[in-house]
């Protein structure tokens, strides 16, 4: 029996098994150097409240990812639970629960995400709405208006990611609200980063999309296409997204799939003909331990790939490429409080009437949070007791070894309240308790030697046996579906034994990727 060694039990690497154990008798052995599955995706659990790392929905366009949802966690609610959930308090437990949802896995939850700025609430999309108006005021948005009408006439080559959001916008509608907040997220501005970062996360959103999905909605008109950044409605798993990465862990172990947690690889062994045939991994004790491997999948950061890579295998230009990879680190802060100063004037129906959001992105300039989740939103099940306390995060964008990185948790946390405290979202001694995340490499960045990365690219394609999965794995800023289809494309080109590794680089890279190939692919089976 041949051997698959895949680095990273994330949603890249736990697919990756589970499809190898599926539809081969390939053996998978998974080297997870973290304590926990899930990878970015994981769920954390402290003191009986549950913290989703940056926010993850469970929509897709892709009906392979679709289909596994289903096949691991197949008991999906109605769409009219949301309203039972968040409604009706009186069907409810005493912890806000319905006693109807225990058998339920996956809740039908609705997508509320808005702007907080000039201490106002505007919609995320940007949309055209009397909200939006009377926020902005009738010159703000003549002004904005006629900036959009010259960018349609005066396109910008899209050489950086501001060229391609004025493209889009228009300069008065992108300094507005997309300046600010892309360089907090970044620590540089856009004139500073690659245009594909507009292309892998905000593909199909201009405000030509806005105008048509509000005209569509004002006249009732069928919408064949959605966008992702503009649908209603998600799945989510009511224990948050790590309940599904753990039956899916939970699936490969029961096939004869292997995990091995706290397993940090350190390297790998081959021939001159770049042909990987053992990985070398640091076990929980210290002890340098090593498997035989006849492939490798890896959701490892490129950077630490390459630097594990036998000598010889990458010129010195695609080393120093991958040493200096740009990222981004985060920090999530975890607040249990008693209630939010925030009021719903909204039509949308919530526990304790609180707001109904999702996540809120703060564009307030005087502090640095970038977003602010409230996990009672994305469900009940995520907060220990939803009718008398509001669970939320705090979500910072850092650089490791920064002054927020380096910060004491306790001081983090006090910090963390002070800025609720100063945008008028939390009153001062609202904090019952706290926990503090750190995600290291969490966002891919897209500036300084990245440019040279479509030629480390195609080095890393020359390694025979090896297989670059997942948003760390192809230093690329996926989505949690994009990196489960990168896992199921690397174990497509093991069946075929496939030297042509570019439909694992394609992945998100096609706007309508996930539509067209597909059924380009079914129409080929």
């Amino acid at each position: 029996m041949k051997t698959a060694v895949i680095i990273g039990a994330g949603p890249a690497g736990l697919t990756a098994a589970y499809e190898l154990l599926v539809h081969t008798d390939i053996h998978p052995i998974i080297l997870e150097k973290d304590s926990i599955v899930g990878g970015l995706s994981r769920t954390v659990n402290f003191d009986g409240n549950r913290m989703d790392i940056g926010g993850h929905r469970f929509f897709t366009k892709s009906r392979e990812v679709q289909e596994l949802w289903d096949s691991i966690m197949p008991k999906a609610s109605a769409p009219a639970l949301d309203d039972r959930l968040l409604g009706r308090t009186p069907d409810l437990d005493p912890a806000g629960r319905d006693p109807e949802t225990e058998d339920i896995v996956f809740l039908n939850r609705q997508r509320v995400s808005r702007i907080l700025y000039l201490h106002k609430f505007f919609d995320y999309p940007v949309s055209l709405n009397p909200t939006t108006i009377r926020n902005l005021g009738l010159f703000r948005m003549t002004s904005m208006g006629l900036s959009y009408l010259h960018a349609c006439f005066h396109k910008r080559p899209e050489k950086t990611l501001e060229d391609f959001m004025v493209n889009r916008f228009g300069e008065k509608l992108y300094q507005t609200f997309f300046e600010g907040y892309t360089e907090k997220v970044w620590g540089k501005s856009p004139k500073n980063l690659s245009a594909d970062w507009g292309s892998q996360r905000i593909k199909g959103i201009s405000i030509g999309a806005v105008l048509k999905d509000f005209f569509q909605r004002a006249l009732h008109l069928q919408q064949k296409k959605v966008e992702t950044s503009l649908i209603e409605r998600f799945s989510y798993p009511k224990y948050g997204p790590g309940e599904f990465y753990e039956c899916l862990r939970d699936e490969v172990l029961g096939l004869g799939g292997e995990i091995r947690m706290n397993a940090d690889t350190i390297g790998f062994t081959g021939g001159e003909d770049k042909n990987i045939t053992a990985v070398l991994y640091r076990d929980g004790k210290g002890k340098t331990q090593k498997v035989k491997a006849d492939y490798v999948l890896s959701s490892m950061a490129v950077k630490d790939l390459a630097a594990a890579l036998p000598e010889g295998w990458l010129d010195e230009k695609d080393k120093e490429t991958a040493q200096t990879l740009p990222y981004r680190d985060f920090m999530t802060a975890g607040l249990l409080v008693d209630r939010l100063e925030l009021q719903n004037h909204t039509h949308h129906r919530t526990l304790n009437n609180i707001v109904p959001d999702c996540w809120i992105y703060i564009q307030e300039p005087e502090v640095k949070i970038g977003r602010l989740q409230i996990f009672n939103n994305w469900s009940p099940y995520m907060v220990k007791d939803s009718l008398h306390t509001v669970w939320i995060g705090l979500e910072y964008f850092c650089q490791e070894g920064d002054d927020l990185w380096s910060m004491k948790d306790e001081d983090f946390l006090r910090f963390a309240e002070q800025e609720l405290v100063k945008i008028h979202v939390l009153r001062k001694g609202a904090v019952k308790e706290g926990h503090v995340v750190h995600m290291k490499k969490a966002y891919p960045a897209y500036y300084g030697s990245y440019k040279d990365f479509p030629r480390l690219q195609q080095s890393l394609d020359t390694i025979s046996n090896l297989y670059c999965i997942g948003r760390n794995g192809q230093h690329r800023y996926n989505n949690m579906d994009h990196s489960m289809l990168t896992a199921i494309r690397a174990v497509e080109l093991i069946q075929n034994q496939s030297t042509d590794k570019s439909s694992l680089w394609n992945v998100n890279t096609e706007s309508d990727y996930q539509e067209i190939k597909e059924e380009d692919r079914n129409s080929e089976k």
